[in-house]
């Protein structure tokens, strides 16, 4: 394991703050290798902004940045993205 790579949970709030729900346990699906996981399951590079890559493959899923007030989300690594629904 990279000692700058975290795991989804780290990205837990932010996630939040951007889809208004909590996103670790909603599932991804790679565009690029077909893998299914759950979002706290990706790993998570943090920089400049976040970089999600698949566990599976390493490609990149998705990009965080915030600027100023501004948070730019690009989630072009992923094929769907399915909330869990139920959890209370």
């Amino acid at each position: 394991m990279d000692a700058l790579m975290l795991d989804g949970n780290a990205v837990a709030g932010l996630l939040h703050e951007i889809f208004g729900t909590e996103m670790t346990t909603a599932t991804g699906t790679c565009a690029f290798c077909g893998a299914s996981m759950p979002v706290g399951a990706v790993h998570v590079f943090r920089g400049a902004g976040v970089v999600l890559r698949c566990p599976r493959c390493g490609s990149v899923l998705g990009k965080i940045v915030t600027r100023q007030a501004e948070t730019c989300v690009d989630l072009t690594g992923l094929r769907a993205l399915v909330p869990s629904v139920g959890l209370a």
